[in-house]
């Protein structure tokens, strides 16, 4: 029973740490890489809270090191879909109607587990299992998942204190209701901390949720069930599966109880899945919640009053932070002509300083990038701008699977601002530069403006602060998060809410109440305290 207005801890952005030699995190992590390198693994699916093994074992191996085995996984079925929504369903009401106070222990619990004990775990499997960086993978996965847990519990009290006003003799109030039925969530490789927050976030505000994780990032998805099964989760809250999307798809979208989907991942996926549950809408008990972040041609637009030393920063970190594979990474740059020489000499100047090589060398700022199949796809576009007379690759370019899917920073110089690769999303290292005539702003803003069918990020450099004012006008509809000065990445939970239109999704900004918003549907209730005891109105009576 609830016996006061609970005030929960006032969420502050968990302190990123700097893993700098001899630091005692550097060497706590270094530590646990070692020691999760000397055991291979065997990871059950979660389903109702048991460990549920297939038998069907796929294999893992780190990108960056094709030789070694981390271990294996237990690749399930619709079978085990169906497992997982029943067993969701059956602990649905319970976890409704547990005082929120309670749910909102388990999360902020899991959020002191992520940054304290767990802190070098999930790190190490997210650097391990995803190729990412240290520095990188403390931003992501021990930061923005503590980050996402805080400041969602957070939401989840300033949503249920929106309530209406109530006038003399009456009472209104809103209910916040989870959704009937269960969430089904579908999670990226690139952000731990994403596949981390896409099935709690319902889960917060009531409902249940079945999670399937990219192939690629299953060892860190399954710490993360580790510690929220520590934090107290109940049994069935989240289930866990290791499916195919078609298998997951054919179970999930034909089912009366699906409420919702919380995506992310690429545009062709998400509007295949949104023409699905348009053609099954019938089956459905309520219209399913479609909330989903996709894709990114995220750019970089100068004017002639910008720094090109902040330009070149922003262009090399912005591009090449965990090999181009952020949903937000630059991947189109339009530079004027009169500042181009200066910053293309202080980009190389950086990128000669850029390291190449396995995470566990705390020294490479590059990594490999996931998969074999998103190495031939990289390899393939920058193979074609090697031939084509329209464009230079000006840096990097080399490719080598030999060891890991390993693909240097490489910048390809066009002289047509619709090529390929200024418009088609590439998911790695891989960055392009159209120079334009300093007269041509305004042409080349609409260009910018109608190239991409992307609206994710954004970023503008300028020094003025009325070319600042015009271009931030100009481009309102290009990025659902818009930067000025600072690389189009990097944004943080509670500062900047994530999100974009367009072919990028529904820019419902995960980490904020306008997220948490779409996992509960609204009751209002309005209790009379004296009944009217007669149809007559007040005109009634005679003169």
């Amino acid at each position: 029973m609830s016996t006061g207005f609970y005030n929960v801890p006032v969420p502050v952005n968990e302190p990123i740490k700097s893993y700098v030699p001899g630091s005692p995190e550097r060497l706590e992590l270094q530590k646990k890489i070692l020691e999760m390198r000397s055991v291979q693994v065997d990871l059950p699916m979660i389903i109702g809270g048991l460990e549920v093994r297939s038998g069907n074992k796929v294999e893992m191996f780190p990108p960056h090191d094709l030789k070694y085995k981390l271990g294996t996984y237990h690749q399930g079925d619709r079978t085990h879909v169906l497992q997982a929504i029943d067993a969701a369903l059956k602990a649905k009401n319970q976890w409704a109607n547990t005082p929120w106070q309670h749910r909102a222990a388990v999360f902020l619990k899991a959020a002191d587990l992520i940054s304290g004990p767990y802190r070098a775990k999930i790190n190490a499997a997210t650097m391990l299992g995803q190729s990412k960086n240290a520095y990188q993978a403390e931003i992501d996965a021990a930061c923005e998942m503590a980050d996402f847990y805080r400041f969602g519990v957070k939401c989840m009290t300033e949503i249920y204190a929106m309530q209406p006003q109530s006038n003399p003799g009456m009472w209104n109030y809103n209910e916040f209701r989870p959704l009937e039925g269960f969430v089904f969530a579908l999670t990226p490789f690139n952000f731990t901390s994403i596949a981390g927050n896409l099935p709690v976030a319902p889960v917060i505000m009531g409902n249940v949720s079945v999670w399937k994780p990219a192939k690629t990032a299953v060892y860190s998805a399954s710490v993360i069930m580790e510690i929220l099964m520590e934090a107290g989760l109940p049994a069935g809250v989240i289930n866990l599966v290791f499916v195919s999307g078609p298998a997951a798809g054919e179970v999930i979208f034909s089912h009366p109880d699906f409420a919702g989907i919380h995506f992310t991942g690429s545009t062709g996926v998400f509007q295949d899945i949104w023409r699905t549950i348009g053609a099954n809408i019938a089956k459905y008990k309520s219209y399913p919640r479609i909330v989903g972040e996709t894709g990114g041609k995220d750019f970089i637009f100068a004017d002639p009053t910008a720094d090109p030393t902040a330009l070149a920063t922003a262009i090399v970190r912005g591009s090449f932070e965990y090999q181009g594979q952020k949903c937000s990474a630059a991947s189109r740059v339009y530079v004027p002509k009169s500042i181009w020489t200066e910053t293309w000499a202080n980009c190389e100047s950086q990128l000669r300083r850029m390291k190449m090589g396995p995470p566990e060398d705390f020294a490479n700022f590059v990594n490999a990038v996931i998969d074999e199949a998103a190495f031939d796809k990289l390899k393939g576009f920058i193979d074609q701008a090697k031939k084509d007379a329209d464009v230079d690759v000006i840096y990097g370019g080399n490719c080598d699977k030999s060891v890991g899917y390993f693909i240097e920073p490489t910048v390809i110089l066009t002289r047509d601002p619709q090529y390929i690769t200024m418009k088609e999303e590439l998911f790695g290292p891989v960055v392009t530069i159209f120079v334009y005539e300093d007269d041509q702003l305004d042409q080349t803003l609409t260009l910018l403006d109608e190239t991409s069918l992307y609206a994710l990020t954004g970023a503008i450099f300028s020094q003025s602060r009325y070319s600042i004012d015009h271009m931030t006008k100009r481009l309102a509809n290009a990025a659902g998060n818009f930067y000025i000065n600072d690389k189009p990445t990097g944004a943080v939970v509670g500062q900047q809410p994530f999100g974009g239109a367009r072919g990028s999704g529904t820019n419902d900004k995960a980490g904020s109440v306008f997220n948490m918003l779409r996992w509960v549907s609204i009751r209002t209730i309005k209790e009379t305290f004296v009944s009217a005891r007669d149809f007559t109105y007040p005109n009634f009576l005679a003169d």
